[in-house]
């Protein structure tokens, strides 16, 4: 028969007499929500024979490696054996163990490893969690406070390290109802909470996660769920669906004109949500010339504020508001409303008439440039557009004669250079042909004669 509610561990408390220990004491838990966990004596604990399952949490140094745990015979429990032996599960994180073991060895067991100083053994039992209900009636903006508190066994865990390691994270899902904005919304995560005394939390180690949370996301119908997660245990509330409504106020600004020298903002409040004679408006005005004026408006009966900020002329005027005061359900609420924007369009500037016979006496009066002008102006480019051509050309002359040192040569092909040519070519052709009958040489100076006879 495998037994879930009674754990019994052993801490071994050595009465040293050199390296040997002279007495035991045995410490029984019942997971019977009056003890859950023990602390942990010179590394060592014994577990029970009745025992068939037991989650135990080792606190360690962080960063430090995963601790190993000796069983009875000798024989060691590494983080590793995890992977295949199916009678333990251990997640190891940055500064914990969570180990569970089925049907552990009973006798004294030993762990080794950089536990902390005032690290204790937690036998996990039934672990529940406990939240307040979110209220029934929202508006988007609005700031919301949660409780919500772990219990082992129905009691609350009392050791401090554990509540470190867990959180208490709140989640909205959409119901999808598409008579709603928020139909195919999703989920989204709102907060996660700490028992750290940080942030909104109100007292640390106390048990109890305290926090704020503004609703950001659109209005339609949600369902809140508040978990909390580790390795080896979740658990989940899911509460009763909620609507949230749009922010129950309304807003319509009159601008300065010359009748009136300031702009007025009237706030409307829905007394259909809130009540309107609690409602009390604080905030900041942000004016174009980069002014900021603080602001509070007072309860008072009736649903409309009235709010006037200076005329700067024209540019952008923004209203930053946080409101608080008490809704129809009797409750009291913060919220921050949407920045209200509005802005002055800058004035265009008036142009005055002009009599159409002042624009033909203009026309008449304004001399026509002489087409001389005309020509004079085309022929100063033409001259400035001819003079660039010719520096450019100077100075790749200039480059190649005085830097590259190479001469200057110019190809000419002109028709009549080349039957010229041809012609003189030919001349010479006849005369060489003459001299070759002749039998005779002769060059340019007719220095050299042929006197040779003939065999005749």
């Amino acid at each position: 028969m495998r037994i879930m509610y009674f754990v019994t561990v052993l801490c071994a408390l050595s009465l040293l007499s050199g390296n040997a220990y002279s007495a035991e004491q045995v410490e029984v838990l019942k997971r019977d929500g009056l003890q859950n966990e023990i602390p942990l004596l010179d590394n060592r604990f014994r577990i029970d024979s009745q025992i068939d399952e037991i989650t135990l949490l080792f606190f360690r140094k962080p960063g430090t490696p995963a601790v190993i745990l000796v069983r009875p015979d000798g024989s060691k429990y590494f983080a590793t054996n995890a992977v295949r032996d199916t009678n333990i599960e251990w997640f190891d994180e940055l500064s914990y163990d969570l180990v569970t073991i089925k049907k552990p060895m009973p006798g004294p067991w030993q762990v080794i490893g950089s536990i902390l100083p005032d690290s204790r053994i937690v036998v996990l039992g039934e672990i529940s969690l406990q939240a307040e209900p979110l209220p029934p009636m929202l508006f988007r903006g609005e700031t919301i406070k949660v409780t919500g508190q772990i219990l082992n066994d129905g009691e609350p865990i009392n050791a401090n390290l554990f509540r470190d390691v867990v959180s208490l994270n709140v989640d909205f899902v959409s119901t999808n109802n598409d008579s709603f904005a928020n139909f195919g919304a999703g989920t989204q995560e709102v907060a996660e909470f700490k028992d750290d005394g940080r942030g909104f939390d109100e007292r640390p180690k106390d048990g109890v996660f305290t926090g704020e949370f503004k609703l950001v996301f659109p209005e339609g119908e949600w369902t809140p769920e508040l978990y909390i997660s580790t390795p080896l245990l979740q658990r989940r509330i899911v509460q009763d669906t909620i609507i949230v409504h749009e922010p129950p106020f309304g807003f319509n600004i009159a601008l300065a004109d010359e009748n009136i020298d300031e702009h007025k903002l009237t706030i409307t409040t829905d007394n259909k949500i809130v009540k309107p004679e609690t409602v009390i408006f604080q905030g900041k005005i942000y004016y174009p010339n980069n002014e900021e004026q603080m602001f509070t408006i007072n309860a008072a009966p009736g649903e409309t504020r009235e709010l006037i900020i200076k005329n700067y002329d024209w540019g952008r005027y923004s209203v930053e508001l946080s409101v608080f005061g008490t809704n129809n359900n009797g409750r009291e609420f913060m919220a921050t409303l949407p920045t209200y924007k509005f802005e002055i369009a800058r004035p265009i500037e008036a142009v005055p008439e002009v009599d159409p016979a002042t624009i033909v006496e203009a026309e008449q009066a304004t001399p026509i440039e002489p087409e001389e002008e005309k020509m004079a102006t085309s022929t100063i480019v033409g001259l400035i557009i001819g003079g660039n051509i010719l520096i450019i050309l100077l100075g790749w002359l200039a480059i190649r004669i005085f830097v590259q040192k190479k001469p200057i040569k110019i190809k000419l092909s002109l028709p009549f250079l080349n039957k010229k040519k041809h012609a003189n070519q030919d001349a010479d052709d006849t005369e060489k042909n003459q001299v070759d009958k002749n039998g005779s040489k002769n060059d340019k100076s007719g220095e050299i004669l042929n006197l040779s006879m003939s065999d005749d």
